[in-house]
């Protein structure tokens, strides 16, 4: 949503002089391509800004991130040619990095904020407050459940007892997928427990739920493994302790809702996350969950802003759940390589016809 009246801003190619500006806007267009931003360096105003982020043609980048030192403040998918993502930041002025992971040449970039409308740190609508102050303490809850779930994990691999490992797996992962943006905004700790191989650095230690599961799917053992259990014990200790007290604007809530469903269509439905154990679908459900549970904590300020926007995103939040019902089984659901690729699209479609209006939930709220 454009933000009328706002000064001009400027974007500039990567390691060029400003060669456009749009004046009177407060939409940043930002494609990606195979070389990664464009523009990877960006001069803008403080205040609330939406980043309007376009695939035009690539496959090897699907998302633009905002760093703020080695956090990441938010992030927009755009995971196929064609498809636009959405995401809205209220910034104070200063340096930061915009990351478009997969890029061949400007992966990363520059984003400077001048002086302006400063950023809002606090909001006196009484629903808004209540939506934040809702979502720390959601975060918090789903960080004790994690160490809870992951601790009964790592007991059953250093038992040596593989189906019950390869049982608790799916499971013990759910409360990281439900706040999976807050965890990705730990740069360095979100790696060290959810790394897929091919995101480990040449050099690096791959750790973390990923390295377990190929060992329990692939080599059929938990032989070596204790040890990646004991990391990811005080590896999902220490986000328990980051995410104590943590404060989050309302923006916060809505590109987060919508970055869980960006995951879900850039590795979910791929078959990409798990692919291993092929227990996608779970991974699929917590972010789904996790998604909806910062909407619903939205919802009250955003239907008094756009009754219809909120209502239409509650009927496809339902909608998405209800397409995951036909491949649940027990507590959990049926082997990801049994979906055809028919069905993965009619998923993919649910999920981008939710995602579509959730984009616009960041931008009504600064209303």
């Amino acid at each position: 949503m454009a933000v009328a009246g706002a000064a001009a801003l400027t974007l500039a190619a990567c390691g060029s002089e400003p060669d456009e500006e749009i004046a009177g806007a407060r939409e940043v267009p930002v494609a990606l391509t195979d070389a990664g931003c464009d523009p990877a360096t960006l001069s803008i105003p403080a205040g609330p800004t939406t980043f309007v982020v376009r695939n035009e043609g690539t496959e090897q980048v699907r998302e633009l991130e905002v760093l703020g030192g080695t956090r990441v403040l938010g992030e927009a998918y755009a995971t196929s040619p064609g498809r636009e993502g959405r995401l809205t930041l209220d910034l104070a002025p200063g340096r930061y990095t915009v990351n478009c992971p997969g890029g061949a040449e400007t992966a990363t970039g520059v984003l400077t904020v001048t002086g302006g409308t400063p950023a809002r740190t606090a909001t006196a609508d009484a629903d808004l407050a209540a939506a934040t102050a809702g979502y720390t303490s959601y975060v918090e809850m789903q960080a004790r459940e994690l160490q809870r779930r992951v601790r009964r994990f790592a007991t059953a691999i250093r038992a040596g007892d593989v189906p019950r490992a390869k049982e608790l797996f799916a499971w013990s992962r759910a409360p990281f997928e439900k706040i999976e943006p807050v965890a990705e905004s730990f740069g360095d700790l979100d790696p060290k427990i959810d790394a897929r191989v091919n995101d480990v650095a040449e050099g690096d230690r791959w750790t973390g739920f990923h390295r377990i599961e190929r060992g329990l799917w692939v080599d059929g053992s938990t032989e070596g493994l204790g040890r990646y259990a004991d990391q990811l014990e005080r590896d999902v200790d220490r986000l328990a302790e980051r995410v104590q007290g943590l404060t989050y604007k309302p923006e916060e809530l809505a590109n987060g809702a919508n970055g869980l469903l960006g995951e879900v269509s850039a590795s979910k439905i791929t078959g990409e996350e798990d692919r291993y154990s092929h227990t996608d679908l779970s991974d699929f459900e917590a972010n789904v969950l996790g998604s909806q549970a910062a909407f619903g904590l939205l919802a009250p300020a955003l239907r008094k802003r756009d009754p219809e926007l909120a209502a239409t995103i509650s009927r496809r939040f339902d909608s998405v759940l209800a397409a995951l019902e036909p491949y649940r089984r027990g507590d959990g659901f049926v082997s990801y390589d049994t979906v055809g690729e028919p069905e993965r699209r009619r998923l993919s479609q649910q999920v981008d016809a939710l995602a579509e209006p959730l984009s616009e939930v960041a931008g009504v709220l600064q209303r």
